[in-house]
């Protein structure tokens, strides 16, 4: 597990977030004063979809998924999660059970944001009220986005986009978690069509897959796909 960050070390993460970058000095260091540290397994549940939301988390490091479940088990994947990432916003600011469940994919170390200092805050400050407003706006949009996905693109196509979007350049680093099942829950299908999908791109030359990485070869052609 990871070593717990002391006080200053969550306000320096805090301060260079995004999220929080419009805040001063002593706004931050109350908001981190009050903040809990957990960690959790690989498999672990973080929260679980319909329970009362407790704050907003700030991701220190591993990876999460948060999902939505169907009466038969089968996972939709709304985000894959990084160290620095802002989540549970929606929990977090509308009073509404959580939306999702949120699921560690390997250790991970968690600050909790308690509700009632965030609170606080939006009443203190309407320019971080504003920002909120926006960064929700900017997750709309995403599940917008997701569901446009789902209904109307193919999931050859849902895939080329997927690569594209998060390859660093030419490569999509797969950890250890990053399995086929994993990739078939965000993309909404199931492993089996996702490896067609992958080894039909491969047998064309437009991907190369290996076990930790998927390398994009052309990706003129991938560009056709996902549009």
């Amino acid at each position: 597990m990871s070593l717990r960050p002391d006080l200053d070390q969550l306000i320096q993460h805090l301060q260079a977030n995004e999220f929080f970058a419009r805040l001063d000095a002593p706004t931050l260091h109350d908001l981190a004063q009050g903040a809990l540290w957990r960690e959790y397994a690989p498999g672990e549940i973080i929260f679980w979809e319909g329970e009362n939301a407790t704050g907003l988390y700030y991701l220190h490091s591993g990876w999460i998924k948060v999902v939505k479940t169907a009466l038969n088990g089968r996972e939709q994947v709304l985000r894959f999660l990084e160290p620095g990432d802002i989540f549970n916003e929606v929990g977090a600011f509308s009073s509404q059970p959580n939306p999702a469940t949120a699921v560690a994919l390997e250790p991970v170390g968690i600050w909790l944001l308690k509700r009632e200092t965030i609170t606080q805050l939006l009443n203190q400050r309407p320019d971080f009220a504003q920002h909120v407003i926006e960064n929700m706006a900017e997750r709309v949009q995403h599940l917008v986005t997701l569901v446009a996905d789902l209904s109307l693109r193919s999931v050859m196509g849902r895939l080329a986009r997927l690569l594209l979007e998060d390859a660093d350049g030419d490569t999509l680093h797969r950890p250890q978690w990053y399995t086929q099942s994993e990739l078939a829950a965000r993309l909404g299908t199931v492993p089996d069509v996702i490896q067609r999908a992958l080894r039909t791109l491969e047998s064309d030359n437009i991907i190369e897959v290996q076990r930790h990485l998927i390398r994009i070869q052309d990706r003129s052609t991938l560009n056709q796909i996902a549009t």
